[in-house]
């Protein structure tokens, strides 16, 4: 990632964010890797079926001993659907109504993407990779302004709907999350809309249990995210980078 010109933009650089959640999920001691297959199965079934026969035929007599039978089919708990409502609606000065819509879940097309950051001064990627970017991240965030004119009914099908901001986050799905690609269109920067983008997708990931939040940020707008809670190499733990010498 580069860094834009703009001092509301977040970019790769080397200064480490940490957002501190106090509902912070702690790491499990040991990890069990269930892997078994063919003969293997069959094995272990047998010696269970030993072990449940000897507990019944009175083999172990240890009181103390308590055996628990793992859940046969545990179910994953639900994740919360995606977001999706107007942040903003304000009358422009010729009549036009214009909503700004927040979604945790809206397709993202990667031309509209590129034009945005174009905007924003960031060097062009390629487009299979910023497909594959969006495809691959845990939660997507974005911002659109979709405008009506005075007394028309507002719908996303006749009117336009224009990709102003984004913000995506990849993540282990259990613990841990990091924010990238925060960008806002340069017309609409200075309203505070970086601001709730950034809260709202921290939001989105809370209620996924998602409580240790990272990203990369210029010094330019270190103040700007610490200003939303994150703090700067926390007890001192510093990011390291490995770059290609080629």
């Amino acid at each position: 990632m580069q860094t834009s010109s703009s001092p509301s933009l977040c970019a790769v650089v080397p200064v480490d964010c940490v957002f501190n959640c106090s509902n912070q999920l702690p790491f499990p001691s040991s990890f069990n890797l269930g892997l078994s297959t063919g003969s293997r199965k069959l094995k272990v079934s047998r010696l269970q079926a030993g072990f449940w026969e000897s507990i019944r035929s009175g083999l172990i007599k240890n009181n103390s001993t308590q055996v628990i039978e793992p859940s046969s089919s545990p179910q994953e708990d639900e994740e919360p659907l995606p977001e999706e409502f107007v942040l903003v609606e304000k009358t422009l000065p010729d009549g036009t109504i214009e909503q700004i819509i927040f979604s945790s879940g809206a397709e993202v097309d990667v031309y509209d993407l590129q034009a945005l950051c174009d905007k924003v001064g960031w060097p062009r990627r390629p487009l299979s990779k910023l497909a594959a970017a969006l495809r691959n991240s845990y939660m997507v965030a974005t911002l659109h302004s979709i405008k009506k004119s005075a007394g028309e009914e507002l719908t996303e099908t006749d009117n336009e709907k224009k990709l102003i901001g984004m913000a995506r986050a990849t993540s282990d799905h259990a613990f841990h999350a990091t924010i990238w690609d925060v960008l806002v269109d340069p017309s609409y920067q200075g309203q505070g809309l970086g601001k709730a983008l950034i809260e709202k997708l921290i939001r989105a990931l809370l209620q996924r249990d998602i409580g240790n939040i990272s990203l990369f940020a210029d010094s330019k707008v270190v103040e700007f995210y610490r200003n939303l809670g994150f703090e700067p190499d926390p007890e001192g733990i510093k990011g390291m980078f490995w770059y290609p010498r080629f």
